[in-house]
Parts: C-alpha cells; structure tokens; sequence
C-alpha cells in the first residue's frame, strides 16, 4: 500500500461529534423528514437524488440476489425489479418497520457482520450511506467478500467536500433550518457525514480493480453534487494481508446510518 492509503485507512474508525442537546431533541423528526421529503426543500432534494437510485438501479434484473446496505425507508425499492431477491442492512428499525415496501424484503440485517458469510450476491448497493459509515473500510470489505466474481458494488453518494454540494446545502436546507428552529444544520451534517468524496473514492479503489466514477449534474468533483461509483473485480488479495478473509466477518459493528 501507498502512504496515502495506509494513512487513510489507519483513521478508521472515526467517532462521531456529539450533537447540541437542543439538536439531538429533533434529531429523529428531522432525520425521517429528509428521508421521506417532507416539506419543498426535502423533496426538491429528493428529486435531485433520484439521478443517485436511476444510476444504482440502472443494472437491476429479474432474478438478481441484491443486499443493500443503509436502505433506510425503503425508498430505493421502487427502482428496483420486483423479482429480484432483496435483502437489507439497516440498523434503525424505525426507518422501515410498518412500511409497505418491507414485505419485498428477503431478510433484514441491523448490520452487515449478520449477513451469512455463505451468501452470495450479484449486486451489493447504497444510496447516500457511504458518507455516514464509521469503520468504512471495514464495511467495503466484508461487501467484497459478499459478492460473486462477477457482482458489482454499486454506491451514489453525496460529493462531499466539493464546493457545490457544500454551497448547495448550505444556502437551501442549512438556511431553512436555521430560521425555522435558530440551530445550524452544519451540526447534523459534521455529526453525520464521517467520510468524504474523496475518501470514499479512495476506499473503494483500493478494494475494487475496476470503479468507474460518474458525476452529477457536471463531471468536476468541485462542480457535482453526486456521485455514483460503480465497482468490480474485489480485490481479495487486499482482504488476506488485511486479516480479512473470503470467510471472514466484520471484527467490528459497522455503523450505517441513512
């Protein structure tokens, strides 16, 4: 490994800032809100984040064995192919519980270290989830060795750090925010976002030979606002020097938060 990606994976697991007393109240309202676009602004950025489920879904088939990692409300689904096999991570239960879509779902896993280390799938997936994972590195891997030979690892993501994702979010939700409750929105995000465009990039280069990259609505990762990664190829030569083998777990819970 070079030094820049031995330094990054040596800052995993990250810890998140804890949130202002006042924020952490309506921490879970907000977080459903943004999620099920409750209000113009969340839907406008819900609508700006279907480029993210078209390009995931654009590979999805009948008979695929699919897992997706943070599938939070389900909202995903809805792109997907009805007969396909779907199975889920996701650790808060009250994201998806009760919802209709939930009766598509194969089996739910509060986290990836539960999938059987025997599965096998064609597509392993995540919408706006990779920023929020506290052991990154550790999450990709043990979806490495879930996949078939020939399995895509597929993932749109915020462009974290660049201007126009920061600017974008800054000037829309982040100001509504402020002057409907007088708190920054910049908490939440620091409190959720652990990982970076770039990071993330980086991450999944060094377990996947091939990651195709595509940027949305420009291809400068300064001028984006979303990303979608597309890997293959695992390279498991990685997991094996890492201590990580075809068989092996997750040594640590892996935090998925959407």
């Amino acid at each position: 490994m070079n030094n820049d990606i031995e330094r990054l994976l040596a800052s995993y697991p990250r810890t998140r800032p804890p949130l202002p007393p006042a924020l952490a109240e309506i921490y879970h309202d907000t977080y459903v809100s943004s999620r099920e676009g409750r209000g113009v602004l969340y839907r406008m950025t819900q609508s700006l984040e279907a480029w993210m489920h078209r390009r995931v879904a654009a590979d999805s088939r009948p008979g695929q064995t699919v897992l997706e990692l943070g599938a939070g409300t389900l909202n995903h689904l809805r792109f997907e192919s009805s007969d396909e096999v779907y199975d889920v991570v996701e650790p808060y239960k009250a994201l998806y519980e009760r919802r209709p879509e939930a009766a598509r779902v194969r089996s739910f896993y509060a986290d990836v270290a539960e999938v059987p280390a025997e599965n096998r799938y064609d597509r392993i997936i995540s919408i706006a989830t990779l920023e929020h994972v506290l052991n990154l590195p550790e999450l990709v891997a043990r979806a490495a060795t879930l996949l078939r030979p020939e399995g895509i690892f597929a993932a749109g993501i915020p462009s974290e750090g660049g201007f126009l994702w920061g600017f974008s979010w800054r000037a829309s939700v982040g100001l509504s925010f402020r002057l409907r409750t007088g708190l920054n929105y910049g908490d939440l995000m620091r409190h959720e976002h652990a990982n970076k465009a770039r990071e993330i990039e980086a991450i999944l280069k060094h377990y996947f030979a091939n990651v195709q990259t595509h940027r949305f609505p420009l291809p400068s990762r300064q001028l984006s606002l979303y990303t979608f990664l597309q890997c293959s190829r695992a390279r498991l030569e990685h997991l094996r020097t890492e201590g990580m083998d075809h068989n092996s777990s997750c040594q640590r819970p892996s935090d998925i938060r959407r």
